[in-house]
């Protein structure tokens, strides 16, 4: 072969390993995001997108309506992450599913609260009265806490947030009656119980204002939910990237000049 040929031929290959590179730099761009029903797309599209997208970034966001598929999404790679759990559930969907999906960066989240239609804050409850209550076992585990809070109950010191259930309630002095749901039906059936413990993602997502709640959760660092991503993402520089975003000077005014956060648990970074 002549060396223009050589020289040619190696001009080509250079060409085609530039532009796959190129076009592996431009994939990379895209940032395709989960969430469930509650403040997160809204707080991450105003608040961290416009961070990104000076960055480059394309930015694309997904509607999920529970927490499995969701989470299996990022770990096949449909979606690079999501914006919806507490590390608590986040690890309890792992051991499901067989999955390693990781937190890389708090955010702020509304607090569960115990809600009525029929009853006022410091109301006694009568025997037999109903509360709903999330049907996962870390959720219920906090409703648990915000009712013994309150003194309505005690449960077990022993209890764990991960396996937790009614049976791990060790007192019960108003005999109340407890129902579990799926979270994103409590709000619809709070006309039909006494009282809902509801997360507040659900809670503000269905118009429902965090101050008007009988009582709020006390803060605990473990339910302060996370931006997810998939375990072997962890050194990608779009998770880098989203991590500069919430802890950038935009993001901490975006959330402290927007009274609609007021009442949400913040992380160390917003303090």
């Amino acid at each position: 072969m002549s060396t223009g040929k050589i020289k040619v031929l190696a001009s080509l290959l250079l060409m085609a390993v530039s532009s796959a590179g190129h076009a592996a730099d431009d994939a990379k761009k895209t940032i395709t995001l989960g969430f469930n029903p509650g403040p997160y797309q809204e707080q991450f599209a105003k608040g961290v997108g416009p961070f990104l997208q000076a960055k480059g970034y394309k930015l694309v966001y997904k509607d999920f309506s529970d927490g499995i598929q969701v989470n299996n999404a990022v770990d096949t790679g449909a979606i690079d992450g999501n914006i919806m759990q507490h590390p608590i559930y986040l690890q309890a969907i792992n051991e499901r599913l067989g999955i390693n999906n990781i937190g890389i960066v708090q955010v702020p989240t509304p607090p569960m609260g115990l809600y009525s239609n029929k009853h006022l804050k410091d109301e006694t409850p009568k025997a037999g009265q109903t509360i709903s209550v999330p049907n996962q076992a870390s959720n219920e585990y906090r409703a648990a806490l915000l009712l013994q809070d309150l003194g309505w109950i005690k449960i077990s010191p022993k209890s764990d947030p991960a396996t937790f259930s009614q049976k791990d309630i060790t007192e019960n002095p108003y005999k109340l009656v407890f129902k579990e749901m799926d979270n994103a039906q409590q709000v619809r059936a709070l006309p039909d119980v006494d009282y809902g413990a509801i997360q507040g993602n659900f809670a503000v997502s269905s118009g429902i204002k965090l101050n008007s709640a009988l009582k709020l959760e006390n803060p605990v660092k473990g339910f302060i939910n996370v931006v997810t991503i998939a375990g072997k993402n962890k050194d990608a520089q779009f998770a880098k990237d989203i991590i500069a975003g919430y802890h950038s000077e935009e993001f901490k005014h975006y959330i402290l000049s927007n009274e609609q956060y007021q009442g949400y648990l913040l992380p160390d970074y917003l303090k």
